[in-house]
């Protein structure tokens, strides 16, 4: 049964204080054998990797051509899903567009009176690779999260990697592929997946994966330490752990409701963490009441229980605004605002990945189809981590460009600074041009 915990409680500070530590992930004890399997990658290349999707994924490719999903692959599996599926996906494409589109920063210059022009030039990743889960279950809606904002920024070049335990690729995950017009995928997961895109592989013909500008995407423990330790050799959009929902109620909202949200996250992983935070303890109880009917009802019923009893959680607090500065320290990946004035309690809400708002907008709805991505900071690490958005996808060079009147005008303090810092070839460069 989920926790019930009431602010008021001796123990509540301690509870609290396993709820705060959710996202620490046991790196350490993974740590080498990670490290083990990216320089394994690193040295043997290509031989590398099918070992290791020969130990993990149940099955055994001879070759690295085994790897690849053709294109023909993803066009047969989109050509076969029923029409209302094909409507949905389309559906969520268009949406998770529109609203990447808008995310597009662009490049500008300013131009000042002395005549020197300073500015911001922004420009796509070469090439992105997109990791995306495939263990447990088969994640289309990821891919779709992944790859469009790549394409809205311009990436020329998008590589996936996806774990395909016993060869069996999701149809709808290769139908998503076409939708999005992948051109280059594999049967790669893991570590083993993000070594391939950090280091890249190839053959003594060039024939294979080459390395990525930047790796994107949510996995597991092992997918986390890679992603942390390619991180330079690459960049990287966050650390992401298990998922999570804070739900904050002020004591009026529909029990069902509750009670289904929070399930909708433990279902996802038994590390997955559900926490509500109301101000009724008759709510809390009816809650809890619902979330073991509901329970019974799930095809992953084991998977959600095991989250729901060890790192699911209902916090009774005296008033809302307890609630709200607990909920802003425990900064959940997704927040739900079920509460009478929401727009109000908005603008206290300080840390949290994505914010539903309202009772009409369930955090499923984020996950599929609403626009905003639902790739998102985990485990507290909304406290500095954004959702994965065009601007992961995209860098920016600063431009410079001074006038003679310019460098006049502001030679001397730059010398004077330079002399300071005792470099005096950057001084003399600077005075150089005052005195020609």
């Amino acid at each position: 049964m989920i926790a019930l915990l009431n602010s008021k409680d001796s123990n509540f500070n301690t509870e609290f204080e396993k709820i705060l530590k959710r996202g620490a992930m046991d790196i350490e004890n993974v740590e080498g054998r990670v490290k083990e399997l990216l320089n394994a990658i690193k040295k043997q290349g290509q031989s590398a990797i099918i070992a290791q999707v020969a130990q993990f994924d149940n099955w055994n490719p001879t070759n690295f051509s085994d790897l690849k999903i053709t294109q023909e692959q993803m066009q047969k599996a989109y050509e076969a899903i029923e029409t209302p599926l094909k409507d949905s996906l389309q559906l969520a494409f268009e949406r998770i567009y529109a609203f990447h589109s808008k995310q597009k920063p662009k490049t500008w210059l300013d131009f000042e009176e002395n005549g020197n022009i300073l500015g911001q030039k922004v420009t796509p990743m070469d090439r992105a690779g997109l990791y995306i889960p495939g263990g447990k279950a088969a994640y289309p809606s990821s891919l779709l999260m992944n790859a469009i904002p790549a394409l809205v920024a311009g990436v020329k070049e998008i590589v996936v990697c996806t774990p395909t335990p016993h060869n069996e690729p999701n149809p709808l995950l290769l139908a998503a592929m076409h939708l999005c017009g992948i051109k280059e995928a594999y049967k790669i997961g893991g570590a083993s997946a993000i070594g391939a895109l950090a280091f890249g592989a190839q053959d003594s013909q060039g024939k294979g994966i080459q390395k990525v500008d930047v790796i994107t995407g949510p996995g597991n423990i092992y997918v986390a330490t890679a992603k942390k330790l390619v991180f330079g050799e690459v960049q990287i959009d966050m650390i992401a752990g298990p998922s999570e929902i804070g739900i904050l109620n002020d004591g009026d909202a529909r029990a069902d409701y509750l009670a289904w949200d929070l399930l909708s996250q433990a279902e996802h992983d038994e590390m997955a963490s559900s926490i509500l935070i109301t101000t009724s303890e008759n709510l809390a109880k009816q809650v809890a009441q619902k979330i073991e009917e509901f329970l019974a009802t799930l095809p992953r019923k084991e998977i959600t229980a095991k989250s729901i009893n060890e790192r699911g959680a209902i916090l009774i607090v005296q008033n809302i605004q307890e609630g709200i500065a607990l909920m802003n320290q425990i900064a959940p990946e997704h927040l739900e605002l079920l509460v009478k004035n929401p727009l109000e309690i908005l603008s206290k809400i300080q840390h949290a990945g994505a914010i539903f708002i309202g009772e009409n907008t369930p955090e499923p709805i984020g996950d599929y189809i609403a626009g905003p991505n639902h790739t998102l900071p985990t485990g507290g690490s909304a406290r500095f981590f954004s959702p994965l958005s065009t601007e992961h996808f995209m860098k920016k060079s600063s431009i410079i460009a001074f006038s003679k009147k310019g460098i006049t005008q502001m030679g001397q303090e730059c010398g004077i600074l330079a002399h300071t810092e005792g470099l005096d070839a950057h001084q003399n460069a600077v005075l150089a041009r005052l005195n020609s």
